[in-house]
Order: structure tokens, then sequence, then C-alpha cells
């Protein structure tokens, strides 16, 4: 039974009810999740995220695994309005990596122990099937490396060739279900072809990820518990699930960012309705706020994708704002997590993280 319930509050028992319902595997209903995301008191909010964590305990353990992200390149045909490095942003200063510095980082990403690198860009026309194969397959030769790829939507046969020369894992954020909402932030981008290319790499045997934005303007509860819904028969093996933060070089440069607390609320539910789906505490969210990241970790949250982005790269990779503040190096910052992680009495996971099987 969760803690704080009090037989007087009608509410508060409809509340503990149905987090009881998805702690013990049964399916919630939009309207259940809805009443979720309304949460707003203290110990409502400590007993949902409080059950997220003891599922996260049970279903995947107390390790937090590392993926090591490079940003490789900035330039993207798409022209999605919520985006830093949308194809009419004409302020930011554009690049892509040479295959040396690329291997450089991964080479440092496997000195410093993380076992998984994340490739990551935006959706660079330039980047052609034969380079990203070659580099996909020089990298896995020299490091051994768990491979994830993040470079948008390609065709079945990118896909398939990617897989073959060596790619592991593959994120590709659907950003949100609602329809209304696509064809409104991400024009020339339906929603339809981004499902397919999910499907696409599940076929492939790809452990695929996607996730959402939450706080997008136009959104409501109703819409999020859609995306939960999503997500949860997507049976994706990774979730991002970050806020939506305003860049002051795109049409929504007015609009206010997202609220993070509402992020962990997502966070906290995903994790019950998916049970064993890696879920990082995503840079976006430490970006608004650091400790909500730390809190992410506590909520359900069970991996962290530091930034091995060499600095003269890392600082263009402008997508929103505050992404490219921290210059702390990257070694000193994976002495400060792991001091952050053993203080929450977790370890860092030292396997290849794939996604645990389902428990029963």
């Amino acid at each position: 039974m969760v803690k704080g319930t009090s037989i007087s509050d009608p509410g508060r028992m409809r509340i503990n009810d149905i987090i009881n319902s998805a702690s013990q595997g049964k399916d919630l209903t939009k309207e259940d999740i809805v009443q979720l995301l309304l949460i707003s008191g203290r110990n409502d909010l400590d007993a949902l995220f409080s059950a997220a964590d003891d599922v996260r305990k049970i279903a995947v353990g107390d390790e937090i695994y590392l993926r090591g992200i490079i940003e490789f390149s900035n330039f993207c045909s798409r022209n999605c309005l919520y985006c830093g490095l949308r194809r009419d942003n004409h302020a930011i200063t554009r690049y892509r990596m040479p295959e040396k510095d690329i291997l450089l980082s991964a080479h440092y990403i496997r000195k410093l122990k993380v076992s998984t690198v994340v490739l990551q860009s935006g959706e660079d026309e330039s980047l052609n099937r034969d380079s990203l194969c070659r580099l996909i397959s020089r990298i896995k030769d020299e490091t051994g490396l768990i491979i994830t790829l993040s470079v948008g939507e390609r065709s079945f046969e990118d896909y398939r060739a990617f897989r073959e020369a060596g790619a592991d894992r593959y994120l590709l954020k659907h950003e949100t279900s609602s329809a209304a909402i696509q064809k409104r932030l991400r024009p020339g981008a339906p929603f339809e072809n981004r499902l397919k290319c999910l499907y696409w790499l599940k076929d492939l045997g790809y452990e695929v990820g996607t996730g959402i934005m939450v706080g997008l303007p136009l959104q409501n509860v109703g819409m999020l518990a859609d995306d939960i819904l999503f997500m949860q028969k997507m049976d994706a093996d990774m979730l991002g699930i970050g806020p939506f933060i305003t860049h002051s070089q795109t049409p929504l440069a007015n609009c206010p960012n997202g609220d993070p607390d509402m992020v962990l609320k997502v966070i906290a539910i995903a994790r019950l309705v998916t049970k064993t789906t890696n879920i990082p505490a995503t840079t976006a969210l430490g970006s608004l706020s650091r400790d909500a990241r730390l809190k992410a970790l506590s909520c359900g949250a069970n991996v962290i994708m530091p930034d091995f982005t060499p600095l003269q790269y890392k600082r263009l990779y402008d997508i929103y704002p505050g992404k490219s503040d921290d210059n702390t190096d990257v070694e000193t910052f994976m002495i400060n997590l792991h001091a952050q992680i053993t203080k929450l009495g977790r370890i860092i996971g030292q396997g290849s993280g794939y996604r645990k099987q389902e428990i029963k």
C-alpha cells in the first residue's frame, strides 16, 4: 500500500489505487494517467516517485548505465519549429566532425570505461550510407563499443546497411504522438513516416529508443497521456523524456519552457507502465535544473548520457539554450557523476546495458 494515504481523502485514495495498480503490473487507462499527471500535492508526488523507484529497482536494478554521446554534425535538412539546428536557423555555425576526431572521441569513451557510444547528428543529407557504414565499422573494429545511432529518418536499406556494419541501437524520438502538434511543429515530416521508421528498426533487430518532449506549445495532459500509452504500445527499449526548451532562433522563441516537475511525472509513469525500459535522466532536463536530473534517477530513470563531443564542436551543437554552456571537461564530469551516483546508493553499470528481459 502506498504510504501517506488518508482514508478521509477520496481523491488521494483514488490516486493511491492507481499507483498501486500500476506497481502490480496492471494496465492504466488514459483517465488513470491523466489523474497522475495532474498530481500536485507533495504527499501524492512522493508516493508516485517512490512507487516508480521501487519498480525501477525490481525491474532493472540499481545500475545506472552510461552512454557516451558524440554530436558529429549539426547540419539538418528538417525545419522543426522547436529546434536550434533547424534548416532555417542561419545564425548557427555549421560543422561536420572529421572521421579522425570522431574516432578519437570513441577511443576516449572506451578509455573511461563507458560501453556505449551514441553517434548523434541532425538529419544531415550529406552523411551518405557508405560513409556512415565505414565509420560504424571502424568504431566497432577499433573499440568494440556498442554503437547507438541517432541520425534521423532514413531508408530501410540505410538502416539495414548500418545494422550490418555493426550498429546495435537506434534512437529516433517521435517527440509527440499528437497529429495536430506534429503537423504544426514538424512541417514536411509526417508522423506516419516516423512510425514506419521505428517499426523498420525493430524488424531489423536494433534496440530501439524513442521519446517525447514535455511542454510543447498546444500540448495538454490528455496528449501526454496518449504519449505514454503510445510508448507502452511501441514497447521501445529506451525512452528519452525531456522538456521543451525555448530557443531564440526558432519561431517558438516566445513560448515558455516545459515544466521540469511534469517531466519527472512523465518519467515516473513511463517507468510504472513499461517496467524494464531504459530511461535516461536527460541532458535537456539537466539544462533546466541540475537537481531535476538527479531527481529523475530517484523516480524511474536508470541511464545517463555524458557528452564526449570535443569542446570546439560541442559549443556549436546548439539544439537548445544551455546545451553547450557546461565547459566542464568530461573526466571531471565523470568523477562528479560517480560521487553523485554513490550518494544515491546506486552503482555504475559495467555491462552492455541492454534492456533487461520482461519481469513476470
